[in-house]
């Protein structure tokens, strides 16, 4: 617990902290990253050039400090948090350097108004959630490791199989090296590649895109134009080669609800709703199955979307391509905007409704959803980077 003075000092200082909340991760970053070049591997470089990871660490910093006697209030927040720590291999030593690093660029931003008294006190606080995060992470950390084939920590994977799902999509298939079997996992988590890439080493998170029930962990990747990483494993990672992969994370995943289930994906989104697909056909779920593509060229995993969509008569299958060849006939045009999502989606069912996509299609299907009244705790979503919330994105 914080002590009164403390917690006087932070209720004071906090609307200028919020203020100016941007401005402290733009210098906690670089000064980071100067002091400590060791923990650079554990972030993304490109949410990092795009700014997601600041605002990212700057909502949460602001969220924790206005909710400090009501924490529970961020309990998705911390549990998305704790499962990305997790993913990542963060330990209870990384916290001091993040500390460090914090307190030091709001005494830069604020000058002589960060007195000691105020940077003890933010200290304090920045310390008391570290201690509720470090708890929780070691609770994943354990899990994950008594599981049966689970372990902690990192784990050398050999890739088996290497198969392209589309002109920008390709799987890989990953088996363990020690030859022992892998952990079950659940619908919707992901696991982190570790890969050195130019002489550096890399960490990134991908969904896990088979079912659980499977002797090996596959990841589908998207050649991004400028992914440093996916690139690599498109053009560098053959068969026979060793990756490292950390145990599978996420709280992302299928629930047990009786309601009917849309998996509502958009490109590559669609690597957690594939695995969540089968499992939730074979529970005796009515599944609706909408996927958005820009055509047939890039839409990955149709023949086996199709396929069962001949084998189970509760699964029903409708795609969208926004920029259709002239060979893609029988599939709607355009966008799953929100009047084709009031037409595809079984609102008078009440349904659960699970969506993953580039931003600009989460905003899309968010605003749609909340105009079409669907309720706040029916609707799933993930973001591929730093959490952020649709709710002020979509304004």
């Amino acid at each position: 617990m914080l002590s009164a003075q403390s917690r006087e000092i932070i209720d004071a200082t906090l609307p200028a902290v919020k203020e100016n909340a941007r401005a402290i991760t733009e210098v906690f970053y670089p000064l980071m990253f100067d002091r400590y070049p060791q923990v650079k591997a554990y972030f993304n470089e490109a949410h990092q050039a795009q700014g997601t990871q600041r605002q990212a660490l700057a909502n949460a910093v602001v969220a924790y400090a206005s909710n400090l006697d009501r924490l529970d209030q961020l309990g998705d927040a911390v549990s998305l948090i704790v499962h990305k720590h997790a993913s990542l291999n963060i330990l209870p030593e990384h916290y001091p350097i993040v500390g460090e690093c914090l307190l030091a660029a709001i005494k830069e931003v604020f000058g002589d108004v960060a007195t000691e008294d105020v940077l003890n006190a933010w200290g304090e606080a920045y310390q008391q959630l570290a201690d509720i995060l470090i708890t929780a992470e070691e609770g994943v950390y354990r899990s994950n490791e008594e599981k049966p084939g689970g372990w902690r920590g990192e784990r050398e994977f050999r890739l088996v199989r290497k198969e392209r799902e589309s002109d920008v999509i390709t799987s890989f298939y990953f088996e363990p090296v020690d030859g022992q079997p892998v952990a079950a996992f659940q619908p919707g988590q992901y696991t982190t590649i570790i890969l050195e890439v130019d002489g550096e080493t890399t960490r990134r998170n991908y969904s896990l895109s088979d079912c659980p029930s499977q002797p090996h962990y596959r990841i589908s990747v998207k050649r991004e134009p400028a992914g440093r990483v996916s690139n690599h494993l498109h053009d560098n990672v053959n068969p026979g080669d060793i990756v490292r992969l950390t145990p599978p994370c996420g709280d992302f995943v299928l629930n047990n609800s009786e309601r009917p289930l849309v998996l509502l994906s958009g490109g590559v989104g669609l690597t957690p709703t594939i695995s969540m697909l089968r499992p939730a056909l074979e529970s005796g779920r009515q599944v609706h199955f909408i996927h958005g593509a820009l055509n047939s060229k890039t839409h990955a995993f149709k023949t086996m979307v199709d396929q069962l969509g001949r084998e189970y008569d509760n699964l029903n299958v409708s795609y969208c391509y926004s920029e259709p060849l002239p060979e893609d006939q029988g599939v709607a045009a355009g966008f799953l905007d929100q009047s084709r999502l009031e037409s595809l989606l079984p609102l008078r069912q009440n349904p659960d409704i699970y969506f993953l996509g580039p931003k600009a299609f989460m905003q899309s299907c968010y605003r749609s959803l909340t105009a079409l009244a669907v309720p706040k705790e029916q609707i799933r979503y993930e973001f591929f980077g730093p959490l952020e919330a649709l709710e002020e994105a979509s304004a």
